[in-house]
C-alpha cells in the first residue's frame, strides 16, 4: 500500500497517544477514519481535532476484549463507510508485578486486552480487507515482545504473543498471495498515558526496590519518543511492506542486543535492575 489517499482505517485506543496521533496522520493522507476506544472522553476529543481534516470521521466505544463489540464496530465501520483498508489494533494495558504476586485475575485482565483484543480485531476485519481490494493488518506488539524483563511477565507475555501471532499472520498472507499483508510494531519508550494508566502489583517492591506508587514517574522518565513520530514511523513502515517495525533508538537498541545475546541477555538485565534497586 503505497498512498492511504481514499482509503478506509480503523483503529483501536484512537482515545489518545499512538491511536490518536496515527488517526491525525492518516486523515493528513486524505484517509477515512472508524476510530474506537473504551474511553469515549478521550475518543471525542480526538474526533474534535479531526474536525476539520476534510474526510470522513465515525467513532465507536468499544472495549476490544469484547468479541461482540469488536465484531459489532467492524461491520458498522463497512456500513459507514463502504470498505476497510487497515486495522490497527492498537489498544492496550500495562500492568507490573512478580510471577508470585500477580493474581490469575490480573492476567487474564491484561491477555483479554492486550493478546484477545488484537486476534479479535484481526479476524473480524480480515474478511472486509480482502474484499477491499488491498488491505493491512497493523498489530502493535512492544520492545518486551522482542525481550524479558522482571516485573514484566504479563506484559511480556501478551507482547510476545501478538508478535508470535503477527508473524504467522503475514507467513500466511504471502504463502496465500492475497491482497492483505500485515505488520508487527514494536514501539520503544512512547510518550503515551500506557505508564500512567498501568497497574502496578506490591509485589514490584520485592525486586525492584521501588514504592509501586512511585513506579509510574520512575518509568516514564525512560519514555523518549513522541506518539507523532511514532505514527510516522509506523505509516513509513507499512508503505514499504515491513514485516517488523522499531521505534525509537532504545527498541532498535534491545533488539540488538537480543540478537547478539539471545540468552545471556537475562543476566546483563537482572544485574542491572539489582545495582539500580541499590540505589534506591
Amino acid at each position: 500500500m503505497k498512498s492511504f489517499n481514499n482509503k478506509v482505517a480503523a483503529i483501536t485506543g484512537a482515545g489518545s497517544g499512538i491511536g490518536r496521533a496515527l488517526a491525525l496522520e492518516l486523515a493528513a493522507q486524505n484517509c477515512a477514519l472508524s476510530l474506537s476506544d473504551v474511553n469515549e472522553t478521550g475518543l471525542a476529543e480526538t474526533a474534535k481535532l479531526l474536525a476539520d481534516s476534510g474526510v470522513k470521521v465515525t467513532t465507536s466505544k468499544v472495549d476490544v476484549s469484547k468479541l461482540e463489540q469488536v465484531q459489532a464496530w467492524a461491520k458498522k465501520t463497512v456500513k459507514d463507510h463502504g470498505k476497510v483498508n487497515l486495522i490497527f489494533n492498537n489498544a492496550g494495558v500495562a500492568v507490573a508485578g512478580t510471577v508470585e504476586g500477580l493474581s490469575y485475575e490480573e492476567y487474564e485482565w491484561i491477555t483479554n486486552i492486550n493478546f484477545w483484543g488484537v486476534v479479535y480485531g484481526t479476524k473480524e476485519f480480515l474478511p472486509h480487507l480482502k474484499a477491499s481490494g488491498e488491505g493491512h493488518v497493523i498489530n502493535v506488539s512492544s520492545v518486551f515482545g522482542l525481550f524479558a524483563q522482571p516485573s514484566q511477565s504479563a506484559y511480556n507475555a501478551t507482547k510476545f504473543a501478538v508478535r508470535g501471532f503477527t508473524e504467522s499472520l503475514r507467513q500466511e498472507l504471502d504463502m496465500t498471495g492475497t491482497n492483505v499483508s500485515a505488520t508487527c510494531v514494536h514501539p520503544g519508550g512512547i510518550k503515551t498515558n500506557i505508564a500512567r494508566s498501568a497497574r502496578t502489583n506490591d509485589s514490584l517492591r520485592e525486586i525492584t526496590g521501588v514504592d509501586p506508587s512511585k513506579a509510574t514517574a520512575d518509568f516514564e522518565k525512560m519514555f523518549t519518543t513522541t506518539a507523532k513520530k511514532a505514527a510516522e514511523v509506523i505509516l513509513a513502515g507499512v508503505k514499504r511492506d515491513a514485516r517488523r517495525v522499531l521505534i525509537g533508538n532504545d527498541a532498535r537498541a534491545f533488539d540488538v542486543m537480543q540478537r547478539l545475546l539471545p540468552t545471556a541477555y537475562q543476566a546483563l538485565v537482572t544485574r542491572a535492575m539489582k545495582a539500580q534497586s541499590k540505589r534506591k
